[in-house]
C-alpha cells in the first residue's frame, strides 16, 4: 500500500461518513479489518506517518485557537480527525493552518477522540493481534508560539473562533 491507497480509503470512508464520526470510525475499522495482514501493517504505518507530519507548530497553533487552547491528547485528536477528511483538507492545512477558517466546524468532529483508536482495532484485527506502536514524536516542527500571540498568527481563524 502506498501513499494514494492511503488515500483512497480515507476518503471513501470521509464519503461514506462525512462528519459523523462514530460511523466513521465503525467504517475505517471494518475496512481496515478486511485488509491482508501486510497492507493493514502499511496502513498503520502510513496513518503514523501523516500524525507525524502534522506534528508542527503552526497546525497546533491553529487547532489552539479554534478550539480556545489545546493540550497534547487534544492535538493527537486533532490531527487524526483532520487526516480523517481526507487528502485535500490534510494537505490544505498543512500549507495554510488559517485556511481552516473556511472549513465548517463541528467541535465534536474535528476533535474526536477516537480515530486513531478504529485504525488501531482494524490493524489488529487484520494481523491477528499485531500493530507495532508508533515512534513517539520528539518536539513538534516549525516555529513555536506563545498562547498570548497565538491569536494574531491565525488573523481568520480568531476572527471566526476567538
Amino acid at each position: 500500500m502506498d501513499e494514494t491507497n492511503f488515500w483512497q480509503i480515507v476518503e471513501r470512508v470521509h464519503r461514506a461518513a462525512g462528519d459523523d464520526m462514530e460511523l466513521k470510525c465503525r467504517i475505517i475499522e471494518r475496512d481496515i479489518s478486511a485488509l491482508p495482514a501486510a497492507e493493514a501493517l502499511d496502513f498503520a504505518r502510513l496513518f503514523d506517518t501523516m500524525m507525524g507530519r502534522a506534528y508542527r507548530w503552526p497546525l497546533w497553533g491553529a487547532a489552539f485557537v479554534i478550539n480556545g487552547g489545546c493540550g497534547d491528547d487534544t492535538f493527537s485528536d486533532f490531527r487524526a480527525s483532520l487526516i480523517s477528511r481526507g487528502r485535500e483538507a490534510f494537505e490544505s492545512a498543512q500549507a495554510d493552518p488559517d485556511s481552516l477558517a473556511d472549513a465548517e466546524f463541528d467541535a465534536e468532529a474535528w476533535f474526536y477522540e477516537g480515530y486513531q483508536y478504529a485504525v488501531g482495532r482494524g490493524v489488529k484485527t487484520a494481523t491477528k493481534g499485531e500493530r507495532p506502536s508508533p515512534a513517539p514524536f520528539s518536539d513538534p516542527s516549525g516555529q513555536d508560539w506563545k498562547e498570548d500571540e497565538v491569536y494574531g498568527l491565525f488573523p481568520r481563524l480568531a476572527a471566526k473562533f476567538g
